[in-house]
């Protein structure tokens, strides 16, 4: 039953990539267009798989800048969450800078972190993902610790609960589901991030550059490869999340199950 559910569930977009795909080829050579107007998906596999070393490579790079990126994001989001729902005056502090900062163009922050550190440095790219994945974090799970059902509360407070075992009991357990919220949000948007801001400066051995060397050089199907490996990333690291949410949730009823035994 299971595996059918999956079936079920895995049949439909895998239909539709393929039709997709087979439309997209076919309109292509049904008129004939030039590949330096819109490639093949034919096209673009073999310059996958026979630039598939440079790819890894560039894909390296990027997906590095993503993962810590995203790591350190949401320790600093998480941990400012837990300030805030501690601490509300720093939420009115710190939640307008927060919404300014994220609003600020991602080219403009990476330029100008660019022209603070050195121009093979990945550290303004780390710095930006860090950015973009904090405030995602920060949202979520400040909410989730937050936007707690009253009467739980009301009921740990008549047992004499600290705050810390209100912490601990109520506010935390709410707030994860949140967090892995946040988690599937900022994972592909990390890896978004981390290529796009390749391509305002910095190193050229990231997909970004890549992307745009290739377009440059009216190399368009090799493009589209590099897009194929940038898509695939996003794709792994929405997956680990989704992993990772799925393990958190059989955790918990095992902890569950234990207790009430």
């Amino acid at each position: 039953m299971i595996n059918a559910n999956r079936i079920r569930r895995i049949l439909p977009p895998l239909a539709f990539g393929v039709a997709f795909l087979s439309l997209w080829e076919g309109v292509v050579r049904g008129f004939d267009l030039k590949p330096y107007f819109l490639a093949a998906p034919s096209k673009i596999f073999e310059q996958f798989f026979k630039n598939f070393a440079r790819i890894w490579d560039a894909t390296s790079v990027s997906g590095s800048n993503a993962l810590i990126g995203l790591i350190a994001g949401t320790v600093f989001g998480v941990a400012m969450s837990f300030m805030l729902s501690r601490y509300r005056f720093l939420g009115e502090l710190v939640t307008p800078l927060a919404i300014a900062l994220n609003a600020i163009p991602i080219f403009v922050l990476v330029a100008v972190l660019n022209n603070m550190y050195s121009i093979t440095s990945e550290i303004p790219r780390r710095i930006m993902v860090s950015l973009v994945v904090y405030f995602i974090v920060l949202v979520n799970v400040a909410k989730g610790l937050t936007q707690v059902q009253s009467t739980h509360v009301e009921l740990m407070k008549s047992y004499a609960a600290s705050d810390f075992a209100i912490l601990r009991k109520v506010r935390v357990p709410n707030a994860v589901p949140y967090l892995f919220t946040a988690l599937k949000i900022a994972a592909p948007v990390s890896v978004i991030t981390a290529f796009v801001s390749e391509y305002f400066g910095g190193s050229q051995n990231g997909l970004g550059s890549r992307i745009t060397s290739n377009i440059a050089n009216s190399k368009n199907a090799a493009a589209w490869a590099y897009v194929l490996g940038a898509c695939l990333l996003g794709l792994t690291f929405y997956a680990v999340s989704i992993v990772l949410e799925s393990a958190a949730s059989r955790g918990g009823v095992a902890s569950k199950t234990n207790n009430n035994k």
